[in-house]
C-alpha cells in the first residue's frame, strides 16, 4: 500500500526530465558557481530540464539532498525588455519576505563566462501543478475544483493589494499610463514578430486604443501570468496554493490587466469548439468556475464594480497572441529547435478570432 502511494504522488508531481538537445548547460561551470555563491552547497550535482513552458528555460539542479530551480533566458531572439533575469531575482527578493508564495531567491549573475548570459537559482517548491488536464491518478471533486478557484482569486486579489511602496518596489514600475503603455508596446511587439502566416490583428489592435480605460486608482503588484500552470499546489491538499512561479513579467500596473491576462487563459467548459482547441489547464473540469463567475468574485473581493471587463479579456487575448507569435518567431527563423512552437501560429489564428468575438460584443 505505501509503495502504490508513493507511486501515485510521484505521478502527479511536476517532474523534470532530460534535457534537449540545444538547450545543455555546462555543469562544471554551473557547479563551480552555486558552491561559491550558496553556502552549505557540498555534494555531487545533477540538472535536468523542466519540459513545459515556452518562455525561459528552467532546469532542476539537486546538489547532494538539496533541489534548487534554475532559470535562464532563452535562446534566439528575444524582445527588448523580456527575459530580464536580474528583474526577475528582484522582484523575488523583495516579496519572499512578506508574500512567501515567491520562491526563495538564492544566487544571481551575470557572468557571461558560465552560461553566456544572467541567470538565477532558487529553491524548488515541491508539489502539483496541474498541465492541461487533471493528472489522472487524481482524485478531484467539484467542490474541490470550486474551492480552488476562490483560493486561486482570493491568493490574486492579496498580491494586488500589498503595499508595494513599503516593500522597495515603489521604482519597480510605472502605474501612471500602464493601460496605454500596454496597449502600444504590446501592439507594437506584434508587428514586430509578425510572420506572413499569422493574422494581422489590425481590427483587434485598433478596438484595443479606442477603448482605454483611464489609470487605475489602485495599483499594485501584479504577475502578468497569474494561471494555473505557474500555481504550486500541496499534493496532500490539492486546493491549497502553496507557491507561485514564473515572475519574469511581474511589475506595478493595473490589477484588472492582471486579471484580464489570466481570463485569457481560462477556457469555459462551454466555450465553442475552436476556443476548447486553445485549453492548457482543466478549467472545463466539473465545479470549475466559469471567466464570469471568476470577475464577479474579485469584484466583491476587492469591493470595486467591474463594468468594462471585456476591454481587459480582449487585451488579455491579444496579449497571449503576441507572446505565442514571438515564440513561434523563433522557430520560424530557425533559432530554435523546440517542435512544441511549430503549432504555435495556428494558436494565434485561434486568439485572434477569440478577440474578435469580443470585438463584435461577445463579452467574456
Amino acid at each position: 500500500m505505501e509503495g502504490d502511494m508513493m507511486k501515485k504522488s510521484a505521478s502527479i508531481l511536476d517532474e523534470p526530465t532530460g534535457i534537449r538537445e540545444g538547450e545543455e548547460l555546462d555543469s562544471a561551470a554551473v557547479e563551480t558557481f552555486l558552491k561559491d555563491t550558496i553556502p552549505d552547497l557540498d555534494g555531487p550535482m545533477s540538472i535536468r530540464q523542466f519540459p513545459s513552458g515556452f518562455s525561459n528555460l528552467t532546469y532542476f539542479i539537486r546538489v547532494g539532498d538539496r533541489d534548487m530551480v534554475l532559470r535562464r533566458p532563452p535562446i534566439g531572439k528575444k524582445a527588448k525588455t523580456a527575459h530580464d533575469m536580474n528583474r526577475e531575482y528582484r522582484i523575488l527578493s523583495a516579496l519572499h519576505p512578506v508574500f512567501p508564495y515567491c520562491p526563495k531567491p538564492l544566487a544571481y549573475t551575470e557572468d557571461p563566462a558560465i552560461m553566456g548570459c544572467s541567470f538565477y537559482v532558487m529553491e524548488r517548491i515541491p508539489g502539483i501543478i496541474f498541465r492541461k488536464d487533471l493528472p489522472e491518478n487524481m482524485a478531484f471533486s467539484a467542490d474541490q475544483a470550486r474551492t480552488l478557484c476562490e483560493n486561486m482569486i482570493d491568493l490574486h486579489h492579496r498580491l494586488h493589494t500589498l503595499d508595494y511602496q513599503a516593500i522597495g518596489l515603489g521604482d519597480f514600475g510605472k502605474p501612471e499610463g500602464y493601460v496605454s503603455r500596454q496597449v502600444s508596446g504590446w501592439s507594437r511587439r506584434y508587428r514586430d514578430a509578425r510572420t506572413p502566416d499569422v493574422p494581422d490583428f489590425d481590427s483587434t489592435m485598433a478596438w484595443l486604443d479606442e477603448h482605454q480605460p483611464p489609470d487605475s486608482d489602485f495599483p499594485g503588484v501584479i504577475h502578468n501570468d497569474y494561471k494555473f500552470d505557474n500555481l504550486v499546489l500541496n499534493l496532500e491538499n490539492p486546493v491549497e496554493i502553496t507557491g507561485i512561479l514564473d515572475w519574469e513579467m511581474a511589475t506595478i500596473g493595473d490589477p484588472l490587466m492582471d486579471l484580464g491576462c489570466s481570463m485569457a487563459y481560462w477556457i469555459n467548459r462551454d466555450d465553442p469548439e475552436e476556443a476548447q482547441l486553445m485549453r492548457m489547464m482543466p478549467t472545463n473540469a466539473e465545479g470549475m468556475m466559469t471567466r464570469r463567475e471568476l470577475v464577479d468574485l474579485y469584484s466583491e473581493k476587492s469591493g470595486r464594480k467591474i463594468d468594462n471587463f471585456d476591454f481587459y479579456y480582449c487585451f488579455g487575448l491579444f496579449r497571449l497572441a503576441v507572446i505565442a507569435q514571438q515564440i513561434y518567431y523563433r522557430y520560424y527563423h530557425g533559432q530554435t529547435k523546440d517542435k512544441r512552437f511549430e503549432k504555435l501560429a495556428f494558436a494565434v489564428a485561434l486568439l485572434d478570432a477569440a478577440a474578435q468575438r469580443v470585438v463584435a460584443g461577445g463579452g467574456i
